[in-house]
This record gives C-alpha cells, sequence and structure tokens, in this order.
C-alpha cells in the first residue's frame, strides 16, 4: 500500500505537487492520469525517495521507502527505462542489481524469462530497442518480488503484444493482492488495464474514483437511434434537456433520455425502431472532460 498526505514539491516558483492526499491500495490495478507537467512523476519518483518533498509525507507498505532495509523486495519502480549503463549486457545489469541486493542468480533467470528477454539477455544494452530497454526496466522491477509496483508509461515503445503482456502481468499481480501503481497516456490500455484511476491537472488530485466513476463523469453520453420516422421522432423527443443530432437520413444521436425513455415514447407515437444503443463515453472523453482547465502545455493546429 502506497500512503500519500499532504505531499507538495516544489522546484523554484513552480509548485509540481500541490498538497495532495492519495492511498494507492493492494490487490487492485491503479492508474496514474495528467497531462504533461501534472506533477505525475514528480510523485512517483518521491514514493521511492528521489525527490525530496517540501511538506507531506509518502510511506510504502508502512515505511518511507528510505526506513525499507530491503527496499527491492518491498518496492519494484521503472521510472526511467534509459536509466541503465548501456556498456552492461541485460544480463550483467540484472546480476549487479540482484548481488546489491542478496538476491539469487535464479531469480535473475526467472526474471529475463518474465519479461521476454532470453534472446538478448547477453547483448549490450545500448543496442536495445526502446521496447527491449521498457521490458528490461520492468524486469529490474520485478527482480525483488515486491509487494509494490510502480511503473511509470510501462507499455511505451512495445509492441501490440507487449502491450497485452503487461496488461495480464499487472492484473495477475494485483489479483496476488500486491499494489500496482502506473501512468500511462493510452487511454484505451488504461481502461483495459486499471481498476481504479487517480487523475492529477496542475499537482492537484482533480479525481480519485474507480474507472466507472470516472466514466460516469463524462458528459455526452447518448442513445443512438435508427428509425426510417427520424423527423417525427426528433418532434415527439424535442425539449429543453434534450440534444438531438441528426446524423444521417434514418439515424439520430440523443443525449439527455435514457433508452427505455426513447423506446417507450416511440412505442406511444406508433414509431417503429430499427436500433435503439445506448453510447458510453470512453475513458478518453471522460479524462479530456475532467483535465481540460488542467492543460498547461497547448498545441495550436496550423489550418
Amino acid at each position: 500500500m502506497i500512503e500519500i498526505q499532504g505531499l507538495t514539491k516544489r522546484y523554484g516558483a513552480k509548485t509540481a505537487v500541490d498538497n495532495i492526499t492519495a492511498t494507492i491500495r493492494p490487490g487492485l490495478v491503479t492508474g496514474f492520469l495528467g497531462p504533461n507537467g501534472a506533477g505525475k512523476s514528480t510523485t512517483m519518483r518521491t514514493i521511492v525517495g528521489l525527490d525530496r518533498p517540501d511538506s507531506g509525507s509518502v510511506t510504502v507498505n508502512g515505511k518511507k521507502y528510505a526506513k525499507h532495509g530491503n527496499p527491492m523486495h518491498e518496492v519494484g519502480a521503472l521510472l526511467d527505462a534509459k536509466a541503465i549503463h548501456t556498456g552492461r549486457t541485460a544480463y550483467n545489469h540484472l546480476l549487479a542489481m540482484a548481488a546489491t541486493h542478496g538476491i539469487g542468480k535464479a531469480r535473475v533467470n526467472e526474471v529475463i524469462a518474465m519479461t521476454g528477454l532470453e534472446s538478448v539477455a547477453k547483448k549490450r544494452v545500448g543496442g536495445f530497442s526502446l521496447g527491449m530497454g521498457q521490458r528490461l526496466g520492468i524486469a529490474a522491477a520485478l527482480l525483488g518480488d515486491p509487494q509494490t509496483l510502480i511503473l511509470d508509461e510501462p507499455v511505451n515503445g512495445l509492441d501490440p503484444e507487449g502491450v497485452m503482456w503487461v496488461r495480464k502481468l499487472t492484473r495477475q499481480l494485483a489479483s496476488e493482492g500486491r499494489t500496482i501503481f502506473l501512468s500511462s497516456h493510452l487511454m484505451s490500455e488504461m481502461a483495459q488495464t486499471a481498476d481504479h484511476l487517480i487523475v492529477l491537472g496542475r499537482g492537484r488530485i482533480i479525481a480519485d474514483a474507480p474507472v466507472s466513476e470516472i466514466l460516469a463523469i463524462a458528459s455526452g453520453t447518448a442513445v443512438r437511434v435508427r428509425t426510417p420516422q427520424a423527423a417525427e421522432l426528433a418532434n415527439r423527443l424535442s425539449r429543453s434537456d434534450v440534444t438531438i443530432t441528426a446524423v444521417e437520413g434514418d439515424l439520430l444521436n440523443v443525449a439527455g433520455l435514457a433508452s427505455a425513455e426513447i423506446g417507450t415514447a416511440a412505442a406511444q407515437a406508433g414509431i417503429v425502431l430499427h436500433e435503439l444503443t445506448p453510447l458510453s463515453a470512453s475513458l478518453e472523453d471522460a479524462y479530456l472532460e475532467l483535465t481540460q482547465d488542467d492543460v498547461e502545455y497547448h498545441s495550436e493546429v496550423s489550418r
């Protein structure tokens, strides 16, 4: 378990993390989302003692990270997959890490197999692709068989098979009662992987809830209705709190009414329906709505 209490971190005049409090619980995959510059990486670095907070505290499994006698057995972290001596082989890199924590060669071989690195284990890291570097970083995080796993953008550079592997791995570890805390910019992947989400904006928590609740926050959910009497149905449903969009000749999107209400109104008017499909907002929709006022770096598209 990771417990964050009143955490604040400043860099000069900039407040990167602004008095946040959260609990990342075991048995769940907790996703960490936010725009660039929101404070996600700073928070993760503070958890493992790489940054010192200006105020507040963070404990992992009941202690500050620095107080754990065997930290790799408690916390595994992937924060920067490039932070590896490029002249070493993958095997020697993991072996050196293992030696400093009393971990045997058998575990090194085990994590190499787990992460699919057998064919490149004896090759120098400097020649690795981005995806292979990510796999090595995950292998290093797993080396101590930790109870808590912190992964910053773990699927960056991975092919579809690798992305699916990370998804299965994190969910399997969570099912064993471990604490899994990961960030990603891939909304579709987070929607399939995470059970709970913490969304950060300008250094503050703007949402901390199960994925289902985050999705419910999104506006614009609608019902797709297909009928040969589209104009008649639109007139029947029209009122100030209902938005009706004509998509094509026989297709409408109706926002503000549940599908049951639309079906009942159509039946009462003798209108034939060929389709009545609730449209749920995606995680990307919910995320963009939550963070629309908290994006620090905006881009402009020239025409």
